[in-house]
């Protein structure tokens, strides 16, 4: 039998409420259903407009805040905001979903191995994840930096391409742009 979806509605006073537990619950307890992969769904109470990114973007923002290294440094933003209004803007979230997902299976792999070296011995799998970042995670660091450049550059070329193509869009230059256009992709 299926799960039914946890159901929070957000009042006006900006309190939610679980209709599960039929409190009033805080976004600590909203990022709890989170790392407990529970489903759920945030609406307005009025409206009954759907909220959920936002309470998750919220999420976000509170942890960047809390101190310690944040994991979305200036550059890392301001190219997000770039990236928004752009051909691209689909692709971008796409790209970064599909990254996301590809470190978690990695992570995910790496904890059932050592599972199944030290059974279900988190202490000893907390050690072992602490060792193996102290020696590996500066060259993990240098792979993921190199990755990065590699998938930056052929996103540069993808967007350039897309360019080219739409200047001269059925083979018929569009008024305004050069068939070539300059050397670097862009009009001038």
């Amino acid at each position: 039998m299926s799960k039914q979806m946890r159901l929070i509605k957000k009042y006006p006073n900006r309190r939610l409420y679980d209709t599960q537990t039929s409190s009033y619950i805080t976004l600590a307890d909203v990022k709890e259903l989170v790392l407990k992969q529970e489903e759920f769904q945030v609406v307005d109470a009025k409206t009954n407009e759907d909220l959920s990114r936002s309470i998750l973007l919220q999420i976000i923002i509170e942890e960047e805040n809390a101190g310690g290294s944040p994991m979305f440094t200036h550059d890392m933003l301001t190219q997000f905001i770039r990236s928004y209004g752009g051909a691209m803007q689909g692709m971008m979230g796409s790209y970064l979903e599909k990254n996301v997902q590809a470190f978690n299976e990695i992570q995910k792999n790496l904890q059932e191995q050592s599972k199944s070296m030290f059974g279900d011995n988190s202490k000893a799998q907390q050690d072992l994840w602490s060792q193996f970042m102290t020696f590996q995670g500066p060259a993990m660091q240098n792979v993921m930096n190199v990755y990065m450049e590699q998938s930056q550059k052929m996103f540069e070329q993808m967007r350039d391409q897309v360019g080219a193509q739409a200047r001269t869009f059925g083979g018929f230059p569009f008024a305004g742009f050069p068939p070539g256009g300059d050397k670097s992709g862009h009009n001038t």
